[in-house]
């Protein structure tokens, strides 16, 4: 029986309780807390044995490599301040809603990331002409659609070799925690969370497409089960604020003095640095500019703050809305589009607020 809108089913409460999102009041951080930074982890999370662990790298290629943590580690290091978003933030929002795990709109974070550059990586093993694509195999395992399975995805070969994706074994100057990732994981900075694969464990370059359950049946733009879809790839534009003023425990709805207050938040998108966030406080029926912090545009992974300072006419009820964006000319819509598996919803954020007399 499909649940109604409001009804959360027993599984995704178990998900939801595994699982976690950034407190919104979080996104005053430039560079997430790790402990605050959104959490999902699809199986369970592997115990790794750090003198043991290989990362092998085969398939076509010429030179197969098998890496200790320490040789990658002798590697040459490079670093990345990346914006991570799961693929399903914004999913509970969808009417009907699709039954996975129930996120508002919290699942994103940003980290300062470190390792080794993916591509310099593959050269070392001299990637054959013909290749195209490069598999990604984590240590989790578990059962999804029915088949058992390590999670598993691939990457088109530019990707692959371009010049940001990396093997991450720090995440904000600390080894990778366990929950993260722990020893390696994928970083592909500007695509949902999902290309992330953590624990990783070996790399396979191949000929042709690869067909598993993460690449050909999850993660797809569908428009019914029986529908194939398209592949989920890079982060669509999303702005969003810190709830002004202070909230009600249970509604979260929030209550902010007469006098106004400085609206704050974050903005960002996988393809490529925003150029506008705008603000409306009536529910999205008129818009007004934002101001972006000055050299947010060079981060190219990393979102961007922008704060506006918002004066209500009076006391009363208001909806506060933001948008944005990006160089390449994609904006949030006021509503979003819906698809079975509840992917990339990244309408506008509506946050209701109590303009009242006295403190806020």
């Amino acid at each position: 029986m499909e649940p109604e809108a409001g009804e959360i089913t027993s599984d995704e409460l178990q998900l939801a309780t595994r699982n976690h999102g950034t407190p919104l009041e979080a996104l005053r951080y430039p560079i997430t807390p790790v402990g605050l930074h959104y959490l999902l982890i699809h199986y369970d999370i592997p115990v790794v044995d750090e003198p043991s662990w290989r990362l092998e790298i085969g398939g076509s290629v010429d030179r197969p490599l098998s890496l200790s943590l320490d040789e990658l580690r002798a590697l040459p290091a490079v670093s990345v301040a990346a914006t991570f978003e799961c693929a399903g933030n914004g999913r509970a929002l969808l009417r009907p809603r699709p039954i996975s795990q129930p996120w508002l709109s919290e699942a994103v974070g940003t980290g300062e990331w470190r390792g080794v550059a993916l591509r310099t990586v593959l050269e070392k093993a001299a990637v054959r002409d013909g290749s195209r694509e490069v598999v990604f195999t984590g240590l989790d395992r578990g059962l999804e659609g029915g088949e058992e399975q390590q999670y598993r995805r691939s990457l088109p070969i530019d990707e692959a070799m371009g010049q940001d994706a990396l093997l991450a074994y720090e995440l904000n100057g600390r080894p990778l925690p366990p929950q993260h990732g722990f020893p390696v994981r994928l970083v592909v900075p500007g695509w949902y969370g999902m290309a992330n694969v953590k624990w990783l464990r070996a790399i396979e370059l191949t000929a042709e497409p690869y067909r598993g359950y993460q690449n050909e049946r999850s993660y797809r733009f569908r428009s019914s089960d029986d529908d194939p879809g398209v592949p989920v790839t890079r982060i669509a534009p999303r702005a969003l604020m810190v709830p002004p003023g202070i909230p009600d425990f249970m509604t979260r709805r929030r209550f902010v003095p007469i006098g106004g207050a400085r609206l704050e938040g974050r903005a960002w998108s996988g393809w490529g640095p925003i150029d506008l966030v705008e603000v409306s406080a009536d529910g999205g029926a008129t818009w007004d500019a934002a101001s972006l912090d000055p050299g947010a545009a060079d981060h190219r992974w990393q979102w961007q703050g922008w704060t506006y300072d918002w004066q209500p006419p009076g006391a009363g009820e208001y909806e506060l809305c933001c948008r944005a964006r990006d160089g390449a000319g994609n904006q949030q819509p006021l509503e979003a589009s819906w698809n079975a598996g509840g992917y990339a919803n990244n309408s506008v954020q509506r946050v209701a607020v109590t303009v009242r007399s006295g403190e806020g």
